[in-house]
C-alpha cells in the first residue's frame, strides 16, 4: 500500500538538478558542528539505555535546529525530532544509533550513525518546505544487546513512515546486507545443594547445565545453514566441595530466518528440560535479551542508494550482501516499513569491526568525509523518493510482495 502521494504541479527536474549543490551546501553549514558531537560521543562512550548525555546532546541539536523534540521517546534514551512542512506528502524516517560497546567504546561506530542521519534530515528540511512531507529522526538506543528498535517497534513508532533510511559505518561502502535472526535464551537450572563429600544428599545444577551444554552442542550438525548457535557457561556455582544448587547457561540461537531461529531455540528447550530432569532439578528459561528478526531487504531502496552513492562520487559499492552474518535490531524496522541500511567506508579492510581501530576511525578524516557523503547520499535518496510517484510505487510494490 502506497503511504503517501505527491504533491502536483511540482518541478521534479528543477528540483533534481538543483538539489544535489543545495543539499550539500546544507550539510556544509553544520558538518563541523556534527562531527564535534561525533568526537564529543567517541570521548564519552555509553552503553545502552545508558546514553544520557550522547541522547541529549543529539535531542538538542534537532531542536535548536527547528525539529519538534520529544524526549524522551517511548525509552528513557530514545528520542524523535519531527520536521513537518504542513504540507501532504511522504513520511521519511532517519535512524540514528548511538550506543557504545563495553571495552572498545564506539568500536561499532554508532556515533558516526547518528551524526550521518542527522546530517542528511537537517539538508533534506527545505525539500520538504517546498514540496510537502515531513522528517522524522528518530533516536534509537541500545542496538547491541537490548533492542532499541525491536521495543519501539512493539510501539508502533514506525508505523506511519514511508522509508527509513540509515548507513553504517565499514570497512567497504554497500547497500547493505541480509541479517540473522536472533532468540536469546537464559536457562535458570536449580538443585539442591550438599557437601560435596554426601553428593546423594543433592542434585548438582552443575551437572544439568553442562549436559544441556553438551546436548546443545549435538544439535549442531543437524541445524539448517547458515545457522549458529553459541553459549556461555554463566553461572557453575561458588565452591568446589558444594554441590551447586544453581547454575545458568546463557545463549543465542540464529539463524537466516526468525522461524528457523525460534525452532532451534526450541529445541534448546526440550534439550534443557531433559537434563533437568535427568539430573533430578528444575530448569527456568527466559529471553535476557530482545529477539531479533532477520532484515527484510527492499532492492529499490538499494537502488536508489547506489544512484545516491554515485552522486557522491563514490563508486566502490557492494552490492546488497546475501549472505546473513550478524543481527541487527533494524530487522524489526524492516517488517513494518521499507528499510535501507547501507554501509560507507572509513577505515581499510584490515581494520576489524567492533574494535579500538574502527571506534577511531570515526573521528579520522575518513570519518569526517563520511559524514558529509553520508548525510547527502541518505538526503538524496530520500529526495529521489519525495520527488519520484514511480520510485514510491517500485518501493511499495516490493515491500507488498506485488
Amino acid at each position: 500500500m502506497l503511504r503517501a502521494c505527491l504533491k502536483k504541479n511540482v518541478n521534479i527536474g528543477r528540483l533534481t538538478i538543483m538539489n544535489k549543490e543545495q543539499l550539500l551546501s546544507k550539510i556544509n553549514e553544520v558538518a563541523q558542528e556534527l562531527f564535534e558531537i561525533t568526537k564529543e560521543l567517541y570521548k564519552n562512550p555509553e552503553i545502552g539505555f545508558q546514553e544520557y548525555k550522547s541522547s541529549k546532546l543529539l535531542a538538542h541539536f534537532l531542536s535548536k535546529h527547528g525539529f519538534e523534540v520529544t524526549y524522551p521517546y517511548v525509552l528513557d534514551t530514545g528520542y524523535l525530532g519531527v520536521y513537518d512542512s504542513k504540507h501532504e506528502g511522504p513520511k521519511i524516517g532517519f535512524l540514528c544509533e548511538y550506543d557504545a560497546l563495553p571495552g572498545v567504546g564506539h568500536g561499532c561506530g554508532h556515533n558516526l550513525i547518528c551524526t550521518m542521519s542527522i546530517a542528511g534530515a537537517y539538508a533534506l528540511r527545505d525539500v520538504v518546505d517546498e514540496i510537502g512531507g515531513s522528517i522524522y529522526v528518530y533516536g534509537t538506543p541500545a542496538e547491541e544487546n537490548f533492542g532499541g528498535k525491536v521495543q519501539m517497534a512493539k510501539a508502533h513508532a514506525f508505523d506511519d513512515l514511508d522509508i527509513a533510511i540509515m548507513l553504517h559505518p565499514s570497512t567497504k561502502n554497500g547497500l547493505g546486507a541480509r541479517s540473522m535472526a536472533i532468540i536469546p535464551l537464559k536457562f535458570d537450572f536449580y538443585g539442591v545443594s550438599a557437601h560435596g563429600c554426601d553428593p546423594y544428599n543433592g542434585a548438582s545444577a552443575l551437572d544439568a547445565a553442562v549436559a544441556t551444554y553438551q546436548g546443545i552442542n549435538m544439535l549442531r550438525q543437524f541445524t539448517k545453514q547458515p545457522s549458529f548457535i553459541h553459549g556461555i557457561i554463566k553461572d557453575g556455582g561458588q565452591a568446589a566441595n558444594v554441590i551447586p544448587d544453581h547454575a545458568s547457561l546463557e545463549y543465542y540461537f540464529r539463524s537466516s530466518t526468525v522461524e528457523y531461529a525460534k525452532h532451534l531455540a526450541k529445541r534448546g528447550e526440550e534439550i534443557a528440560k531433559a537434563c533437568a530432569k535427568m539430573n533430578n532439578c528444575k530448569v527456568k528459561i527466559s529471553e535476557y535479551e530482545e529477539t531479533y528478526e532477520d532484515t527484510k531487504i527492499n532492492y529499490a531502496l538499494a537502488r536508489g542508494l547506489n544512484e545516491a552513492f554515485i552522486e557522491c562520487g563514490i563508486t566502490d559499492i557492494e552490492k546488497v550482501d546475501e549472505m546473513p552474518r550478524g543481527s541487527t535490531d533494524v530487522g524489526a524496522v524492516s517488517k513494518v516499513v521499507p528499510t535501507v541500511q547501507g554501509n560507507i567506508k572509513i577505515a581499510p579492510e584490515s581494520v576489524n569491526g567492533h574494535s579500538v581501530e574502527m571506534a577511531k576511525a570515526t573521528i579520522s578524516p575518513e570519518g569526517y568525509k563520511a559524514l558529509i557523503n553520508g548525510g547527502l547520499a541518505l538526503a538524496l535518496l530520500a529526495n529521489k523518493y519525495l520527488i519520484s510517484k514511480e520510485f514510491q510505487e517500485e518501493v511499495w510494490k516490493e515491500f507488498d510482495g506485488e
